[in-house]
């Protein structure tokens, strides 16, 4: 399994992004998928996710601010991100569980919050 993620950049203080995973098979097969983040220094930390029937979870520092979706058809799970602060800056990680004892990361994209 082959998980690409993309959309990172940087944004000002306030502003939006919309993070992309892609996934090179039907995610459908996925139980759950979710996005993480690392900060420099900073141990690796789950910010949102969301299972096969379309349940989500966010971490408290993000609820209102950031929406997980996820798009069967296109095989893409996304992270729509507003209202962004400096310490959303990280490096932002897609990830794909089958069960739980079977999960896929994908390589990180960078996300850069000026104030």
């Amino acid at each position: 399994v082959q998980l690409q993620a993309s959309g990172g950049g940087l944004v000002q203080a306030g502003g939006s992004l919309r993070l992309s995973c892609a996934a090179n098979r039907n995610i459908v097969s996925f139980n759950t998928m979710s996005w993480h983040r690392q900060a420099p220094g900073k141990q690796r930390e789950l910010v949102a996710q969301i299972t096969r029937s379309g349940s989500t979870n966010y971490a408290d520092s993000v609820k209102g601010r950031f929406t997980i979706s996820r798009d069967n058809a296109r095989n893409t799970m996304y992270m729509q991100m507003n209202s962004l602060k400096p310490e959303d800056t990280a490096v932002y990680y897609c990830r794909a569980d089958q069960n739980l004892f079977q999960g896929y990361w994908g390589q990180g994209t960078q996300v850069t919050v000026s104030s």
